[in-house]
């Protein structure tokens, strides 16, 4: 969940660190910290808090010169926040300094192995232990990559190492194994981080690391070695994004412009999909007889892409006749689940590197089953495990809320049910036709729930209902799967305790939490529900609770004669009406934290790419 950036080249490096790792906050954010080497040796600065403190500390990098470094924002797993557990670490030898991204799982047996060797630790960290096995190594063998290699071969867990030797000022090795880390190709300068939008102001050619790669290298040579430690050619790659995508643009907050930026995303992710009225998935293969096999499909998930696989089994069920379960990641993999050969296993994720997510992908497969991956990041871990891929293309959310990611994952679902459904015959050409014809409209529907009209609503509402400390999202049917989605987004940046519930669930029990002043957002914008969800808010009305309203416009009326306050969006096709229920909750929550007061970007102890179980 951290982030990683490293540089060697004629530059003075702490000013690109500073910048590299900007790009990188929304990884982690609780503390920051560089090494250079320069003439002094190896020069570590490290700071608690936001990278602000850190870059006052350098004054912008000009304080530390050098033109090779190593730099880390952190995400705290194994020690609090604070300037000792900052990265980055010192070896007990004082020749190595290391950076680290992912979480050691058997930290504590080789902490042990140390203190008996004589080594000494001032820091909590797991990152520490990495830095004094390769510093022991170092001064058993003398040779930098050796000692590297001697140290990962003991390291259980994932890592996305950047390394330097006090002996050989210009030179870095980045190895890694389950955590994401790409190296860039510069003129005179080489580069490498965790993600892409680190380097993009320096460089869009880049190559991504495999499992088990290690890139030894210095301003104008890199060599790269696989697992074996064999020496290997590195596919060099052009990123297209430009370096706007990952700057602010004129918007207070990122998460502000990725909410204006989905109906681009929405038509990057569907557009090339629709062909002469038909969906096509290229590089996707299921074919009638093998979904006809299936006993059941699962959608396995973390945070936001798990709200997405809820909605999926609804959306694939209805259309495909095929039964589907929604499963937590992090509950997969430990329940022993009734998964083979008969089994199609969808996994979700923005990163495509989520720690979860990917053991459960690799537990699907020792089962026998056929896995199929969501992801936004080309060459992530995920997108390489599965054996097969469909690429959202949302460009790079920098939020650490997702608002693009979750929408255009939901696009993909669509794509894939109506293909599915399509190959299996389970609905006519012309409800096929008339859905097609809703997606390639979708991304203008979107952009009309994002006019001024529902902007300064959505404002005004978050400005009656900040003072709220509690809140409940309620909804029948798909509606309540963006329930769970609207709760979230409250609950992360708004910290306002927030739970979503199927709205029949409430008389079941939650109903005795509602009292006087309670805030209670009722989603209904399933037509043939709608006098059932009005029945459960004429309940909650009935108890004193405050109640916001999102429906359909030309239900908005009779809605008002019951809610205190409603949210009238257009009716499109009933399954694609999700992508725009989303959006008004999407700004509710977030006027709703900006009243607050607080970090919408940043929201605390919440990192972007969760890279650790």
């Amino acid at each position: 969940m951290c982030g990683i950036v490293g540089y060697a080249g004629s530059r003075q490096a702490a000013p690109v660190l500073l910048n590299g790792l900007e790009k990188l906050e929304y990884r982690g954010y609780d503390s920051a910290g560089v090494c250079v080497h320069n003439a002094e040796g190896l020069v570590a600065v490290k700071a608690k808090g936001r990278l602000s403190v850190l870059k006052d500390r350098l004054e912008g990098g000009s304080a530390l010169p050098g033109c090779v470094g190593i730099g880390h924002t952190r995400w705290a797993t194994h020690g609090a926040p604070s300037d000792v557990n900052s990265h980055p670490h010192l070896s007990y030898t004082g020749k190595i300094a290391v950076v680290h991204n992912g979480i050691i799982e058997n930290e504590a047996r080789l902490r042990e192995k140390m203190l008996r060797k004589g080594a000494t630790f001032v820091s909590e960290t797991d990152t520490e232990v990495v830095a004094n096995l390769i510093g022991y190594y170092y001064e058993k063998t003398g040779d930098f990559v050796r000692a590297v290699r001697e140290t990962v071969t003991r390291l259980e867990g994932s890592f996305a190492l950047g390394i330097l030797c006090a002996d050989l000022p210009g030179t870095i090795i980045a190895v890694k194994k389950d955590s994401p880390l790409i190296f860039g190709f510069g003129d005179g300068e080489h580069f490498v981080a965790s993600d892409v939008p680190a380097i993009l102001k320096y460089t869009q050619t880049v190559a991504y690391l495999e499992d088990g790669d290690m890139a030894v290298f210095d301003a104008n040579h890199v060599t790269f070695y696989d697992s074996t430690g064999e020496e290997v050619e590195k596919v060099r790659e052009k990123i297209t994004w430009e370096m706007s995508a990952a700057e602010r643009g004129g918007y207070d907050h990122f998460m502000l412009k990725e909410i204006f930026e989905q109906p681009k995303a929405l038509r990057d992710t569907i557009s090339p999909r629709l062909r002469d009225g038909k969906i096509t998935l290229d590089g996707v293969e299921l074919s009638a007889e093998y979904l006809r096999g299936l006993r059941k499909i699962y959608l396995v998930a973390c945070g936001s892409a798990y709200y997405v696989s809820v909605l999926a089994k609804y959306i694939i069920e209805k259309n495909c006749r095929i039964p589907a379960e929604a499963m937590m990641a992090s509950e997969f993999r430990y329940c022993d689940p009734v998964v083979d050969e008969k089994n199609l296993v969808i996994f979700v994720s923005q990163s495509g590197e989520t720690a979860d997510t990917l053991a459960a992908l690799r537990e699907a497969k020792t089962r026998g089953a056929h896995t199929l991956a969501i992801v936004n990041v080309v060459g992530s871990a995920i997108a390489k495990a599965a054996d097969q891929v469909i690429y959202t293309w949302a460009g790079p959310e920098i939020a650490v809320a997702t608002t693009k990611a979750f929408s255009t994952q939901l696009a993909v679902v669509y794509l894939l049910a109506m293909q599915m459904a399509k190959t299996l015959g389970t609905m006519s050409d012309e409800q096929y036709a008339t859905i097609v014809e809703g997606l390639e409209q979708l991304p203008y529907d979107v952009d009309q729930v994002l006019s001024p009209k529902y902007l300064e609503r959505c404002q005004y509402l978050a400005s009656r209902c900040c003072g709220h400390h509690d809140a409940f999202y309620i909804g029948r049917n798909i509606d309540s799967g963006i329930c769970m989605e609207g709760s979230l987004k409250l609950k992360e940046i708004a910290y306002l305790h927030s739970e979503a519930y199927p709205a029949g669930e409430l008389k079941h029990g939650p109903i005795s939490l509602i009292e006087d002043g309670m805030l209670v957002v009722a989603l209904s914008t399933v037509r043939e529900l709608f006098d059932k969800t009005m029945a459960n808010v004429k309940e909650v009305k009935a108890r004193g609770a405050d109640v916001l309203c999102i429906t359909l416009e030309d239900l908005e009326e009779q809605a008002g004669k019951i809610a205190d306050n409603t949210i009238g969006i257009p009716a499109i096709h009933p399954m694609l009406q999700p992508s725009l229920s989303i959006i008004p909750l999407q700004l509710f929550s977030y006027y709703v934290a900006l009243a607050r007061g607080c970090d919408v970007d940043k929201p605390r102890n919440l990192a972007k790419s969760v890279t650790v179980e």
